[in-house]
């Protein structure tokens, strides 16, 4: 068994998750009415994949939340791209709830942004949402971002394209990816100037957590 199969944590339901990531019991209740929304909403708009929905807890909750600790210490705002169905956007936002934190999660599609929305109102969780395509955002509005995420959302290569308008020098940038990180990072660095720390996945054997920091256009 490698040593990244050994990494994972198995988080079937509330109870599960709340051992691999303690949290409050409030907390816990969040995430249950961001799940009983996420299931309502999944009848009409493609939230989740459907052999997923009834992994919620382990495959998109545990998954957004394994970031949690390797955000900047003093985080005061995070940007999420292509939010999508809340991951890890919404999950962030419900873990962060009791810090004074700026969250913008972005997504272009309506009924998504709705979604997103009506998650947060359920929730308790506080977030900006903006209707819009990334490149569209005024980055230079929001003011110094710290920490910029996003799961399954473009190619690296791509994703650091809309990332980039977000960075300072001391902004992170924490990207969940799936098998072929390699490949991407090495076409990314084409591109590119980052470093680059790959973090394994706790919550999938094949995943991997891009923790992405000085990004600059170019290569050396």
């Amino acid at each position: 068994m490698s040593s990244h199969t050994k990494n994972v944590q198995q988080v079937v339901d509330r109870e599960s998750f709340s051992a691999a990531m303690p949290v409050s019991r409030e907390t816990l209740d969040r995430l249950a009415a961001y799940e009983s929304c996420l299931r309502k909403w999944q009848r009409s708009i493609n939230l989740v994949s459907a052999n997923t929905l009834d992994a919620l807890w382990g495959r998109h909750f545990f998954d957004s939340a394994q970031l949690l600790p390797l955000l900047p210490e003093r985080l005061t705002r995070l940007v999420d791209l292509g939010s999508g169905g809340g991951f890890p956007g919404v999950v962030l936002a419900i873990l962060l709830a009791d810090r004074d934190v700026e969250i913008h999660l972005v997504d272009s599609d309506r009924r998504k942004a709705t979604f997103l929305r009506e998650a947060l109102r359920q929730s308790g969780a506080r977030a900006q949402v903006h209707t819009c395509r990334i490149e569209e955002l005024d980055a230079a509005a929001l003011g110094p971002v710290d920490a910029v995420t996003a799961r399954a959302c473009a190619p690296l290569v791509q994703l650091l394209d809309w990332a980039a308008p977000f960075f300072t020098p001391q902004t992170i940038g924490l990207f969940l990816k799936g098998q072929g990180v390699g490949d991407e990072l090495t076409t990314a660095h084409k591109c590119w100037t980052f470093s680059a720390e790959e973090i394994p996945s706790r919550s999938d054997p094949a995943g991997t957590i891009v923790k992405l920091q000085g990004l600059a256009r170019g290569n050396t």
